[in-house]
């Protein structure tokens, strides 16, 4: 078995053991892109080893959307099939874990209509809520993990062949994900157990609020009076430990909806259905995004400012010390799943219901009074930088340092 082999099969198993940690006859579902085809079937037959009696493999094409995006009407992306969204509810329903694969082309949309792009993915929002609120409060165990498309590595490393650059950016997967440790899955457990210690101190701090401040940024966000910080790993409704996001980097909470203010600017590109933001800016008043600016893909942006009334909140505060296994490579992925674990970073939108005390038991509006946003968006940006330091600031208003030139003080 060569190096690469063995490394991919390590990564299969690091997917289903530490990312869903499936359950011996547990259903495995797979949304993945065609291209991955290869390793979705070393999964599948890795997944069956480990006791799965369905894996259910939802495939899609990125080429088939780039045509719908080009050659359709526009009533086209005004609604969302209903019978695609129904499968992953009932799944969910009998506890199957999810796998999300990522990896495709950032500039699959490119030369789309902004205005489609915004509307088709305002009606999958829509026709996805009951799913989408069973992965925000934990109900299920689910994962994202990335292959990498030969488009997608060519962005990277854009002078190398489209062999070589495949080539590469595995390489770079398999390093942001400790593939190369003797064993992976207890190196994962000791990384988790790191990010715990981070997320426990947090919590005992019980910050009214967080000011950063760094070039471009200069912002208040206050923080739900019962918030919980996060970290890596999460547990289901069934009681089964899981990791999200493969890689993670992160400590996270809830902002509180209408207590964000000041001024944000993007560290990173932010890739979105296929279409790169950059250098963009973001202005809060009382939580609400006021005013925006972009240098590319503005009108992209204000089509994800006005998915619904929640999409002009914050929701998702996320803490990543700048120098991490992810920054240290000195890349841009152009993928948020391993971006944002190179940044601190925020969400747009939704907010996790786990992320307050009693959350995942609260219905929408039991949410909302507690300063959790609701939203059929939720998109994390990057905005952490070297020069960026973070107060946590209690009810009484002393501060405290949490980040100094970009890394933990805490």
């Amino acid at each position: 078995m060569t190096e690469f082999q063995q490394n991919l099969e390590n990564y299969a198993d690091l997917a289903l053991k530490v990312g869903v940690n499936l359950q011996k006859g547990q259903t495995l579902y797979v949304r993945t892109p065609t291209y991955a085809a290869p390793f979705v079937h070393a999964l599948t037959k890795r997944a069956y080893e480990l006791g799965s009696h369905n894996v259910h493999i939802e495939w899609n094409d990125e080429e088939a959307t780039r045509l719908k995006f080009q050659y359709a009407d526009e009533e086209a992306f005004k609604t969302y099939p209903q019978w695609k969204a129904d499968p992953l509810v009932e799944a969910a329903k009998e506890d199957a874990a999810f796998l999300s694969i990522t990896g495709g082309n950032p500039d699959l949309l490119k030369e789309a209509n902004p205005e489609h792009v915004a509307m088709q993915q305002k009606a999958g929002g829509q026709a996805n809520e009951t799913f989408r609120s069973y992965i925000q409060s934990d109900k299920v165990s689910w994962s994202i993990v990335a292959v990498p498309s030969a488009a997608w590595a060519k962005k990277v490393y854009p002078n190398e062949s489209d062999e070589q650059a495949v080539s590469k950016l595995w390489n770079d997967i398999f390093q942001a994900t400790r593939m190369h440790e003797d064993d992976v899955v207890e190196a994962w457990q000791n990384h988790l157990a790191v990010l715990d210690e981070k997320r426990e101190k947090l919590n005992n701090k019980k910050f009214h609020a967080l000011h950063y401040k760094a070039t471009g940024t200069d912002l208040i966000i206050e923080l739900p009076e019962t918030h919980i910080w996060a970290s890596g790993g999460s547990t289901s409704k069934a009681g089964v430990d899981f990791v999200a996001n493969i890689p993670t980097e992160e400590v996270f909470t809830a902002a509180k909806k209408h207590g964000v203010n000041g001024t944000v600017t993007s560290t990173k590109p932010l890739n979105y259905g296929g279409t790169l933001i950059t250098d963009f800016t973001l202005t809060f008043k009382d939580g609400k995004i006021v005013d925006f600016k972009a240098a590319q893909g503005e009108a992209t942006l204000k089509g994800i400012l006005e998915g619904d009334e929640g999409s002009k909140y914050i929701g998702e505060v996320a803490l990543v010390p700048h120098r991490s296994p992810i920054s240290d490579m000195d890349l841009i992925f152009y993928n948020t799943l391993f971006d944002e674990n190179a940044s601190n970073h925020l969400a747009i939108g939704s907010a996790y219901a786990f992320n307050i005390e009693g959350g995942k038991e609260m219905n929408k509006e039991e949410l909302e009074a507690n300063g959790i946003n609701q939203s059929i968006t939720h998109v994390d940006f990057m905005m952490g930088a070297a020069d960026m330091d973070i107060d946590g600031i209690h009810a009484d208003g002393t501060r405290e340092a949490v980040f100094r030139n970009g890394e933990w003080a805490i």
